[in-house]
């Protein structure tokens, strides 16, 4: 580790001679003052973060076909939203390796340039689609050549030395622990960190921690796609895994291939109050922007999941998804408000969270013919049922859930020849999954009614994680009407 260290240094001072006496150093425009470790862990910590790719050139192809005036617009309403940072991420085979081009620095200091016009800080991800780990030293002259003109550059907050390392590859393992200490010689006060895949969860996190005991990173970065409604459990446990450590959310979101974009706005507003609640003070959206057909490299994996085309907050024509409105709210605001939920079912279908459960027994509409306020509400009508189950309509509330929590919801319903059961239910479910109980609003009485107040008051249990709210009709030979719903 000595050994590999010194020559660390002296490939530094090499390679800061080099810089010197080429062109600027893409610091020297700055005037800023010279970071301190302390300085730029607090701007990680707060950092309103946006991953970004071109919607037309995504991975490689964002610096193989670089684009600074798409790119400048992008970032620009990036800014326009709230953002204060953007993740950028290099690739060693594009970029050159083991010493990076001209050509590509040059193309890194001109985005750099770009974000900082638009008020923007950078985060930058190293070895990106990279494997080579027996290459330690090389892997060191190349991240130091890029790193060196911004190691005292305010512009770059933080740098992660792998996207997505794997915990369980031992020979990923060995080159971290000898690249931490490397970088960090030259680079004392570049916050580093490292990630995981968002599969891993509190496993790959835990077991990452455990694998760096001799050389930790300054924070965790914490990719998380899973259940929106246990995001804070989620998170918890992570915080509790790595305590005393940083940690901050830096990748999640929902594709609108398969969900709506209501669903997708819900989820990153869940993913924000969650964050908001355990303390994590920085939430960073996959991704800015959908991606065109033919955008992502024919020659990757990705490329081939039709669902990451649409993670973006922006459709590829560039304007906004519903989930841009709720981002820029989050970052300038912090508010994510339950209108979010369209919970008077006034939004457009394409705006709205809502989701069918057992549709085969019988689908709701979002109809105009009997509002109870606004102009819409929703209507069961001619419902069965599958087993124990009744057909409804879902959503979970943007509050995370907590054991011991009070927790009240209602809604107002009407019948016409109603028959069967119709009511609201809570349903709990713990940080895996699975279902532990519910609790039941009184039901509308059968026959023809008026408008009539369902309701359930409760305590979230002992265990329970996330919370659905189901508005249920099963066995109705008749029509039901569903709307101003409200749960807190």
């Amino acid at each position: 580790m000595r050994k590999l260290r010194f020559r660390a240094i002296a490939v530094a001072g090499a390679l800061l001679l080099s810089v010197m006496l080429a062109a600027p150093a893409a610091h020297a425009a700055t005037t800023a003052a010279v970071p301190t470790l302390a300085g730029r862990m607090a701007a990680v910590g707060t950092a309103k973060t946006i991953n970004y790719y071109p919607s037309n050139a995504g991975w490689t192809n964002m610096w193989t076909n670089f684009d600074p005036v798409r790119i400048d617009t992008d970032l620009a309403k990036a800014a326009t939203l709230g953002a204060t940072t953007v993740r950028v991420i290099v690739f060693p085979q594009t970029f050159g390796y083991p010493t990076p081009t001209a050509a590509y620095t040059a193309k890194l200091s001109q985005f750099i340039g770009i974000a900082a016009t638009r008020g923007l800080t950078v985060k930058l991800t190293l070895f990106d689609w990279w494997d080579g780990y027996s290459d330690v030293n090389n892997s060191v002259i190349w991240a130091l050549s890029l790193l060196l003109p911004y190691v005292d550059d305010p512009r770059v907050i933080a740098v992660e030395l792998k996207n997505e390392i794997s915990p369980s590859d031992a020979a990923a393992m060995a080159w971290a622990r000898q690249l931490i200490p490397a970088i960090r010689a030259t680079a004392p006060t570049m916050p580093l960190t490292l990630t995981v895949d968002g599969v891993s969860g509190v496993t790959g996190m835990a077991s990452l921690k455990a694998q760096l005991a001799t050389t930790p990173l300054d924070y965790y970065d914490f990719h998380f796609y899973g259940a929106s409604e246990r995001s804070l459990a989620e998170i918890r446990r992570v915080q509790a895994a790595l305590a005393p450590d940083p940690v901050v959310v830096g990748e999640t979101g929902l594709s609108t291939l398969s969900f709506t974009e209501g669903e997708q706005g819900a989820y990153l507003a869940r993913v924000f109050r969650a964050a908001q609640e355990a303390g994590v003070g920085s939430v960073a959206p996959w991704t800015l922007n959908d991606f065109a057909a033919g955008a992502i490299p024919a020659n990757s994996a990705v490329s081939t999941q039709p669902a990451q085309y649409k993670y973006g907050l922006y459709r590829t024509d560039g304007t906004a998804k519903f989930s841009a409105s709720v981002v820029g709210s989050a970052w300038t605001t912090g508010a994510t408000p339950n209108s979010i939920l369209n919970l008077g079912f006034e939004a457009t279908a394409v705006n709205s969270p809502w989701r069918q459960y057992l549709p085969q027994a019988g689908a709701a509409s979002i109809t105009t013919d009997l509002p109870r306020t606004g102009t819409q509400s929703a209507r069961f009508s001619g419902t069965t049922r599958s087993g124990n189950n009744l057909p409804s309509l879902l959503t979970s509330p943007i509050t995370p859930v907590q054991p011991g929590a009070a927790w009240h919801a209602e809604a107002y319903a009407r019948g016409t020849a109603a028959t069967g059961i119709t009511e609201i239910a809570l349903s709990w479910f713990d940080i895996n999954g699975t279902w532990i109980s519910q609790n039941t609003s009184n039901r509308l009485p059968a026959g023809n009614t008026t408008w009539t107040q369902l309701v359930v008051d409760t305590v979230a249990p002992a265990g329970a994680a996330g919370v659905q709210l189901h508005l249920k009709s099963g066995d109705n030979t008749g029509t039901v009407w569903f709307d101003d719903v409200a749960i807190s």
